[in-house]
């Protein structure tokens, strides 16, 4: 299928959530005084793994779809208000990473004559709060608002990368509740260490927070994994995936920040900059990293892991 997102007008749409099923999951046991980031993720964004996009693939991108499902029942255990998420999809600006500051978020996906729509209020204070950190740190950030300064119009059209995750990890299993996001959009035309103190900003400003935020790195892997695919056929992507795999498991992205610029091109990912943002948020908030699931059933890699504070 196309990945891609149809866009529509903000007004048209209705707001859509995933059945899902905490009956082993005890989240009354967990409470928490200290507000600021208390949980962080990478998560695919592969159209399949959403039940209504799959059609005949359903069962292929069936262990991503579980994974997806642990990272959601291990988010709700920390009672998040706002999910910041960082997408590949979304403002493509120039040397620049974006920060969303619009009201709402919305947009839809549509494959096989079925579509699935996304409804969300953004965290416009947290938004603020980061772009002043940012600055602060002298990156080069900058605010973008759509349609109107505030208000209904003022809503940024959802991409692919943003809405999928938000679709497993935006409501609350328990109490059904949606929660607020901040989209943000890394560029890829800055060094990776930019990205990184980045993530700082993020960790620092989600301590003025009125809630507890968590991160979302969206992130597909290796797009080369398959001749047919759009990108062609590299070695590189699988070695790639195991060397994320492999970080993850040894609990130190930080040695992906040294991977060399012509394998990042031909393993051809969309993960690297927004796990250069999670990098900066786990120096600044430690965290021990946990391997959720893994697979290519297609020509891109799909990782779930997630990260708790210590």
């Amino acid at each position: 299928m196309q990945r891609s997102a149809r866009l529509p007008k903000c007004h048209d749409l209705e707001v859509y959530a995933p059945k899902r099923h905490a009956s082993n999951l005890n989240l009354t046991s967990q409470r928490y005084s200290i507000m600021g980031l208390v949980y962080a993720c990478i998560a695919p964004h592969g159209a399949e793994i959403i039940p209504e996009l799959a059609e005949k693939q359903f069962e292929a991108f069936g262990e991503t779809r579980k994974g997806m499902g642990r990272l959601a029942q291990a988010m709700d255990k920390h009672r998040p208000g706002t999910i910041v998420i960082a997408t590949p999809h979304g403002l493509r600006l120039d040397r620049t990473i974006g920060v969303v500051t619009t009201e709402y978020s919305e947009g839809s996906l549509k494959a096989h004559g079925k579509s699935v729509k996304a409804h969300f209020r953004c965290d416009r204070q947290l938004a603020q709060k980061i772009i002043q950190e940012a600055s602060q740190a002298k990156l080069p950030v900058i605010g973008v608002n759509y349609g109107t300064n505030e208000g209904p119009s003022s809503c940024m059209p959802m991409d692919w990368g943003t809405l999928i995750p938000l679709w497993f990890l935006g409501t609350s299993q328990k109490r059904k509740k949606k929660r607020k996001i901040v989209i943000v959009t890394p560029s890829r035309e800055i060094p990776l260490v930019q990205l990184v103190r980045f993530g700082k900003a993020i960790a620092e400003a989600a301590k003025t927070a009125s809630t507890n935020v968590t991160f979302v790195a969206s992130a597909d892997q290796g797009h080369a994994h398959d001749k047919k695919g759009p990108y062609g056929f590299s070695p590189a992507s699988a070695k790639y995936d195991k060397l994320v795999i492999q970080a993850v498991k040894q609990n130190n992205l930080k040695q992906l920040l040294e991977l060399n610029q012509k394998f990042v091109e031909d393993a051809k990912p969309d993960s690297l900059w927004q796990m250069a943002i999670l990098i900066g948020i786990i120096e600044h908030v430690p965290m021990k990293a946990r391997f959720v699931s893994y697979q290519a059933p297609t020509y891109y890699g799909m990782l779930c892991a997630d990260f708790e504070p210590y």
